[in-house]
């Protein structure tokens, strides 16, 4: 008992002393805060908000993500680590978003991360700040 007490002692604490923590990640919306988020995976925050630009140019909503295509989205996100499989991994939830969701991001962790290339920590990430 004595550390949940102690526990929500420094979790007030904190949201004292940082109310709105700045998002590191450059989005627009809440699908391309979970695309930023996904691409950072192995990978800089710096690296991640250099090529996602030109990617949000292009697509910025799951269907216009789905229209891009996987081949397009590698060739936008080439430059960072594990681009192939984070094309794939966009582009398939992209796909289940629009098809599943209306487009819409989910708002609980068990949708989230059912998700392709959606874990507890990314699912984390876009609960807490989405």
């Amino acid at each position: 008992m004595i550390k949940q007490e102690r526990v929500k002692t420094i979790i007030k604490r904190l949201e004292a002393l940082y109310p709105n923590p700045p998002i590191p990640l450059s989005h627009r919306n809440n699908f391309t805060l979970l695309v930023a988020v996904v691409l950072s995976a192995q990978s800089t925050d710096r690296k991640v908000n250099e090529i996602t630009p030109n990617l949000f140019n292009e697509a910025s909503s799951a269907e216009q993500m789905v229209n891009l295509g996987e081949q397009n989205i590698h060739s936008l996100i080439r430059q960072i680590g594990l681009s192939r499989q984070k094309a794939k991994h966009i582009f398939s939830l992209s796909k289940i978003l629009v098809e599943s969701f209306s487009g819409e991001i989910p708002r609980t962790f068990e949708e989230l991360e059912s998700l392709p290339g959606v874990g507890h920590k990314t699912a984390s990430v876009v609960l807490a700040q989405a």
